[in-house]
């Protein structure tokens, strides 16, 4: 077996062709769903970045126990888990660079072999002890560009752009043209897989020029590419500008994936290379009024992502779309499967393999959220977002983590002061873990640096009301609903204070 795993970053997929999506055409990812099993009712499980890639690693959800985090020592991680019981030879090509972060630890060292292309978003890369804030000021939209220097602020954004004048110098050219050098020294070898990583069309929505053409706006500011989360107020010629780049970073993702299909197409690599596109999530653009991610609830242009599978063996099922319930859990599982290797017991994901050959029922439901946030549950029609009830509800949540860092920091003493042995989960294979409580003035608390909005519990008929513009009115609804969440927070081993935390009866 031979396999080629795309990832991309914040790819909506109402924004695809293959999805229904006409803003701007994207033939490459329509030849692609010609080739592949296209899934209808693929959801994310954790969010944002690095707990979507855990749950993708480990085929667990990571929300539900720790924030932003590295991998643990109990975890199953399915590079390694193929190296171990299949002597699988797996590459890494990336320029997602939160695996490199304090952060991102653990990650990339699991495959055999890996290349990082440097400069995405807030990529610490080039050192400027003097950078031209000045300049930049009057270059960039005050919204995105404040002059900070602190750990989390945009600087290292504008300092990276000033490298990448000719399109061969953006890092997805890069990592698409390393993909490329991978695949053409090793097309005559078997049981490889080949992970690329693309960070776009995350923001800064920041495409070569070429691809913004046919893409008019009224705007006429400085450079407005980096969407600010939650309702910014932006004008209706700020928006405009902000979702033509990210159409424009679209395309570019689209012209890039092309360069791997027409690979696939040359050596007719269909045959015996099984190939997988996906993405961690979605993004609001202006949806329901919000921008981002994280802040907002977790409407469907964050939670419900494309998903696209081709497998040799299945070759027939070429063009065809599945309505299974499926969610990002489920690929570890099903890389596990392509290559013959058995799936650790602790992972709760469901290889889709199966379903590759025909179209069935493999769950009840799904969770989904992001650590601190509302615990949200699918069962591929209803969406039931349930939140923490009370202010005081973050005093409920723990970590319960052996690598106690955030995203860019370590863990402060007041956060460690309160630490208790706990467990061990039925996951941790018989290790205990630290529980930490959240701290609400620790700096890098995430719960508190992007507060909830709009934090009411709803239930939304998506079947009826795809757009998610009027919350259903249906309380026997919402009670079967409620149960389901519940009896998935259980499947899952959700700590006890979870469930005191939503005000459900804990188990």
């Amino acid at each position: 077996m031979r396999l080629i795993y795309v990832l991309f970053d914040s790819l909506n997929r109402h924004a695809l062709g293959a999805y229904g999506g006409a803003l701007v055409p994207t033939p490459n990812f329509d030849r692609l769903a010609q080739r592949c099993v296209t899934f209808d009712t693929h959801y994310v499980g954790s969010l944002p970045c690095m707990p979507a890639r855990r749950d993708m690693h480990t085929g667990r959800l990571n929300f539900l126990h720790r924030a932003w985090g590295p991998l643990e020592p109990f975890d199953n991680s399915f590079p390694e888990v193929l190296r171990a019981q299949r002597g699988t030879y797996s590459h890494l090509v990336t320029d997602h660079y939160h695996y490199f972060e304090d952060g991102g630890v653990g990650f990339h060292g699991r495959y055999s072999s890996w290349e990082f292309f440097r400069g995405q978003e807030k990529d610490k890369w080039k050192g400027v002890v003097a950078p031209p804030v000045e300049r930049w000021r009057g270059e960039y939209h005050p919204t995105q560009f404040d002059g900070r220097t602190d750990p989390n602020a945009n600087m290292p954004y504008y300092v990276s752009r000033e490298q990448m004048q000719v399109e061969d110098a953006f890092p997805l050219a890069l990592c698409t043209k390393a993909a490329l050098e991978f695949l053409d020294t090793n097309a005559e070898t078997d049981n490889w897989l080949l992970q690329v990583e693309c960070f776009d069309p995350h923001e800064p929505f920041f495409a070569a020029a070429r691809f913004r053409d046919g893409l008019p706006t009224n705007y006429r500011g400085p450079v407005l590419d980096w969407p600010r989360y939650g309702q910014p107020g932006y004008a209706p010629e700020e928006e405009a500008e902000l979702r033509a780049n990210y159409l424009a970073l679209l395309k570019m993702c689209d012209d890039y994936l092309g360069r791997l299909l027409d690979w696939m197409d040359a050596r007719n690599a269909w045959a015996d290379t099984a190939l997988i596109v996906s993405t961690d999530h979605g993004l609001l653009l202006g949806e329901h009024e919000y921008w981002g991610k994280n802040r907002p609830p977790f409407f469907e242009e964050v939670s419900r992502i494309p998903l696209f599978i081709h497998h040799p063996a299945h070759a027939a099922a070429a063009g065809e779309h599945r309505r299974a319930l499926t969610q990002t859990m489920d690929l570890m599982p099903t890389i596990l499967e392509m290559f013959g290797t058995t799936v650790p017991p602790e992972v709760r994901g469901r290889s889709l393999v199966p379903l590759l050959a025909r179209d069935e029922q493999i769950r009840r439901g799904v969770l989904f959220g992001q650590f601190g946030g509302a615990v949200n549950c699918t069962d591929g029609r209803f969406v039931y977002m349930r939140y923490p009830e009370g202010v005081a509800a973050d005093t409920q949540l723990h970590h319960y983590t052996l690598m106690p860092v955030h995203m860019r920091s370590f863990f402060e003493p007041q956060e460690l002061a309160g630490a208790q042995l706990a467990g061990p989960f039925p996951f941790t294979k018989g290790m205990p873990v630290l529980k930490l409580p959240v701290v609400p003035d620790a700096a890098a608390n995430m719960v508190h640096r992007y507060p909830l909005l709009d934090a009411r519990t709803v239930l939304y008929d998506v079947e009826a009301d795809p757009a998610q513009t009027s919350p259903l009115d249906a309380p026997a609804e919402a009670t079967r609903m409620a149960a389901l969440l519940r009896e998935l927070m259980q499947e899952h081993e959700a700590p006890p204070e979870a469930y005191q935390r939503l005000g459900l009866d804990p188990p």
